[in-house]
């Protein structure tokens, strides 16, 4: 499902270069569950940024569903990206002046070539927030809605599309323990249901330990990959 081959990230300034990322070598099958973990300033958010293809590597290639990023102009990318990959932010990034049901129709109505007309977008886009336990909300904006409850509508409107893909960056990062445990089980059991490959930066532990498999990066290089066993 995404191919990254001999990725290497620099970014240059003031007549200086900082490379960020080497030696990336990375393969991650269709429905895969991978946790991409390391210290700060690792460059675990840059290869999230490049695998989904919101950035291009200064060398190398990363390719997604068969397709060659290097390839496609920025419009193809974003064209890609909406309708194969869904998103989940640490930060939530819910429109603040859209209701909880009207955030989570945002992607299905940007999708180009979509089959369903208005109610059945609707429908959906319920359905998916009385999953995340949040079907007395539909018509609440993000301000009325605890740190949680936002991040439950971010993943609602994350797996709306039904992405092939869904990244995930720091999904747990600014809610408490308990909050955090709760979103997790929702992220991992959605993902299971609607057979996602789901690729994740995080700092959690916990969460990191449900993954099948754990990439670790350090310094910019991948330092370990492994499969995890699981029960």
């Amino acid at each position: 499902m995404i191919i990254a081959s001999n990725i290497e990230q620099t970014y240059k300034s003031a007549g200086r270069s900082l490379t960020v990322l080497r030696n990336i070598n990375l393969s991650i099958a269709e429905n895969d569950f991978v946790a991409i973990v390391g210290p700060s300033g690792s460059g675990k958010t840059t290869l999230l940024g490049l695998l989904a293809g919101l950035d291009l590597p200064s060398s190398g290639t990363v390719t997604i569903d068969g397709q060659n990023l290097n390839g496609l102009s920025e419009d193809e990318r974003s064209k890609l990206r909406g309708e194969k990959v869904g998103f989940v932010f640490q930060t939530f990034q819910l429109i603040p002046t859209l209701t909880a049901l009207e955030n989570v129709l945002v992607p299905l109505e940007l999708r180009e070539a979509r089959s369903l007309n208005g109610s059945d977008l609707a429908e959906r886009a319920c359905g998916l927030l009385e999953r995340v336990g949040l079907g007395e909300r539909l018509d609440h904006y993000p301000s009325q809605l605890s740190g949680g409850e936002q991040q439950r509508v971010g993943l609602a409107r994350a797996f709306a599309n039904e992405p092939k893909i869904l990244f995930a960056d720091e999904p747990t990062g600014n809610l408490d323990a308990d909050t955090g445990t709760v979103v997790a089980d929702l992220l991992v059991q959605l993902n299971r249901e609607l057979h996602t490959t789901l690729v994740l930066v995080t700092h959690d532990q916990k969460l990191a330990g449900r993954a099948a498999r754990i990439v670790r990066l350090e310094g910019g290089e991948i330092v370990s990959d492994g499969v995890q066993d699981q029960d």
